[in-house]
C-alpha cells in the first residue's frame, strides 16, 4: 500500500569543480603538463598565453580601428577641396580616374594585415640543432637476422622462427618442447618432432647474447661457460660447479661445494668471481637498445641559500593560460542577439568558456594546495632537510600534516602521491618522508627512518665471511636503545631489500 511520509537526510556530495581540483592534486608534473594539453585540444575557449597578451592585441586592434577612421576623414576633406577646382581640373581627374587602382584589388580578404599575427624572433644566422633518436633491432629481431645466415630449408626455419618467438624479454625458452609441437601442428600445419626441436634450439643457442635460448638459470650459466675462451682451470671448474652443485651454490653453501670438489677457499672464491660475472638475463642486454629510460622530474626544489632553505614549485613548463578573447566576443553577440537559433551557441559557448575558467582555478587551486603542504613537511622536517643526515627524521605520517596545513588527510595523500622533491642531497620520493615512530629506551619518539638507516649501516660494516643473523642485528639495536624485536628487525630487512645473512656470505 502507498504513503507518503516526510523524511530529513544530509548528504554530502562534491561537485564537478572538486573532483577535477582531486584529480590534479595528485597527478606530477610530468602527467599534469600531459593533461593541459589534452585540455587545450577539447576546449577551444582555452588557449596558451597570458591575460596581458590579449589586452595588448585588442589595444593594437583598437589603433588600427583609429588610424583606418583618420584616413576615411582625410579622404572625405580631400574629396570636398577638389569640388571646388574648376572644371579643367575636372577632366584631368576624370581621364587619370580610369587609370587609378585601389590596393584591395590586388589583396585577398586573408591576406589582411598578418605581420601582426606572426611574431619570427629567429634570423637565418641562427644555429638550429636536432636531437635525433637511434633505436636500434630489437632483440627477435636480432635472433631472426642471425637465423636468416644458417644453411636451413624452409622447413626448419619456419620451426626456428617459432622457437625465437617463445624465447621471452629474459632470453629463455620456458615452454615445453612438447607443448611447441601440439602449437605448431595445430597453429602452422606444421609437423615435427621434440628430437628436431632440440637440434634448432642447440642451433639457436650458438647466437649472440650468450646463453640465449637457455630453459633455466643453469644451463644459461652453462651455455655461456662454453663459450669462454681460454678455458682456464677456474672455467673448467665453474662449469663443474654449475652442472653437479647448482643447489648449493644458490644457497651459498660454500664449505659443502669446497667438500665436495676437494678445493681452497682461494680456488673456489675465483671460481664464484667467474660464476657472478655472467648475465642471467641475456635478452635484456640485446633490448637495451629498445628501453627508453624516464627521467624523474622533481615536483619541488629546496634550495639552501646560505643557511635558509627555499621552497619552490617546479612550472618551468606550465604554459600560461587564458580564456580566448575571440569566444567571449562571440558570447556577447550572440547575447545581444534575439534569434531563437542563437541560444544553443550561446549555451555551447558559456559552456566552454566556464570550463576553462575552472580549469584554470583548479591549477590555482592545485598549486597553492601543493605550496602549503611541502611547505609544513619542510618546516615539520627542517633539520633534515638542511644537513641531510637520516637520523634527523622525525616521526611524521599524513594526519600531522594535514593538522597543520587544515586539509583533510586524503588531500594530503594525493598531494603526497608520486611526487618528487628535489634537494641538495638528492632527489626523493616524497612518500617517504612519512614514517611511523618507535619509542626509544629512553622514552624518546625515533622515526623508523632512523631505524632502518643504523640498520643498514650494520649490515654494511659486518664481516661477510660471517653475516649477522636478525637475531644479531636486533640485540645491536637494543644496545644502542632501540626496542626492536627480531621479526621487526627481518621486515625492516625485506624493506630494505636485503637478503639474509646465508644468502651475504661470502669468502
Amino acid at each position: 500500500m502507498l504513503k507518503q511520509s516526510l523524511q530529513q537526510k544530509l548528504l554530502q556530495k562534491l561537485s564537478p569543480q572538486q573532483i577535477q581540483l582531486m584529480k590534479l592534486l595528485q597527478l606530477p608534473t610530468v602527467a599534469l603538463e600531459q593533461r593541459i594539453k589534452e585540455e587545450l585540444e577539447i576546449n577551444p575557449a582555452l588557449e596558451e598565453g597570458s591575460q596581458s597578451d590579449e589586452d595588448e592585441k585588442e589595444d593594437i586592434a583598437d589603433d588600427d580601428d583609429g588610424l583606418f577612421e583618420e584616413q576615411e576623414e582625410q579622404d572625405r576633406d580631400d574629396d570636398t577641396s577638389d569640388q571646388d577646382n574648376d572644371s579643367t581640373t575636372d577632366d584631368i581627374e576624370d581621364r587619370s580616374s580610369e587609370d587609378a587602382f585601389e590596393l584591395d584589388d590586388y589583396m585577398d580578404e586573408d591576406e589582411g594585415y598578418s605581420y601582426r599575427e606572426q611574431v619570427n624572433n629567429g634570423s637565418a644566422d641562427d644555429e638550429r640543432r636536432e636531437s635525433p633518436l637511434s633505436q636500434g633491432p630489437g632483440f627477435q629481431e636480432l635472433l631472426l637476422s642471425q637465423l636468416g645466415l644458417q644453411p636451413l630449408d624452409d622447413h626448419h626455419y619456419q620451426i626456428g622462427a617459432y622457437l625465437i618467438g617463445n624465447i621471452d624479454d629474459d632470453g629463455y625458452l620456458r615452454r615445453e618442447l612438447d607443448a611447441v609441437v601440439d602449437d605448431l601442428a595445430f597453429s602452422l600445419n606444421i609437423s615435427t618432432t621434440e628430437e628436431e626441436l632440440r637440434e634448432l634450439l642447440e642451433i639457436i643457442q650458438t647466437f649472440d647474447p650468450p646463453g640465449v635460448g637457455a630453459r633455466d638459470l643453469q644451463e644459461c650459466l652453462l651455455l655461456q661457460l662454453k663459450r669462454k675462451v681460454p678455458k682456464t682451470a677456474e672455467v673448467v671448474l665453474a662449469m663443474r660447479v654449475v652442472n653437479e652443485h647448482m643447489d648449493e651454490f644458490s644457497k651459498k653453501h660454500y664449505d659443502k661445494i669446497a667438500r665436495k670438489l676437494g678445493v681452497d677457499d682461494d680456488s673456489l672464491k675465483r671460481v664464484i668471481s667467474e660464476v657472478t660475472h655472467l648475465n642471467p638475463r641475456p635478452g635484456n642486454t640485446a633490448g637495451d637498445s629498445q628501453r627508453f629510460v624516464q627521467d624523474v622530474v622533481p615536483d619541488f626544489t629546496i634550495i639552501n641559500n646560505d643557511g635558509k632553505l627555499e621552497l619552490g614549485l617546479n612550472d618551468r613548463n606550465m604554459p600560461e593560460l587564458r580564456v580566448s578573447g575571440m569566444y567571449q566576443s562571440m558570447l556577447a553577440e550572440y547575447a545581444r542577439s534575439k534569434e531563437k537559433s542563437s541560444k544553443e551557441a550561446v549555451t555551447f559557448i558559456k559552456q566552454k568558456i566556464d570550463s576553462a575558467k575552472w580549469f584554470m582555478d583548479a591549477l590555482r587551486q592545485r598549486q597553492q594546495t601543493l605550496l602549503f603542504t611541502m611547505q609544513a613537511i619542510l618546516d615539520y622536517q627542517y633539520d633534515y632537510f638542511l644537513e641531510g643526515d637520516e637520523t634527523l627524521l622525525k616521526p611524521m605520517i599524513l594526519k600531522d600534516i594535514a593538522d597543520r596545513v587544515g586539509l583533510d588527510i586524503s588531500t594530503v595523500s594525493r598531494v603526497a602521491n608520486s611526487k618528487y622533491v628535489q634537494t641538495q642531497y638528492g632527489t626523493f620520493l616524497l612518500k617517504s618522508f612519512f614514517s611511523e615512530s618507535l619509542s626509544t629506551d629512553s622514552g624518546e619518539e625515533v622515526s623508523t627512518r632512523e631505524v632502518k638507516k643504523i640498520l643498514s649501516d650494520c649490515i654494511g660494516a659486518e664481516n661477510k665471511r660471517r653475516p649477522l643473523t636478525d637475531d644479531a642485528l636486533a640485540k645491536i639495536l637494543k644496545d644502542k636503545g632501540y626496542n626492536i624485536a627480531r621479526r621487526t628487525v627481518a621486515k625492516y630487512r625485506e624493506q630494505l631489500e636485503i637478503p639474509v645473512a646465508r644468502l651475504r656470505k661470502e669468502l
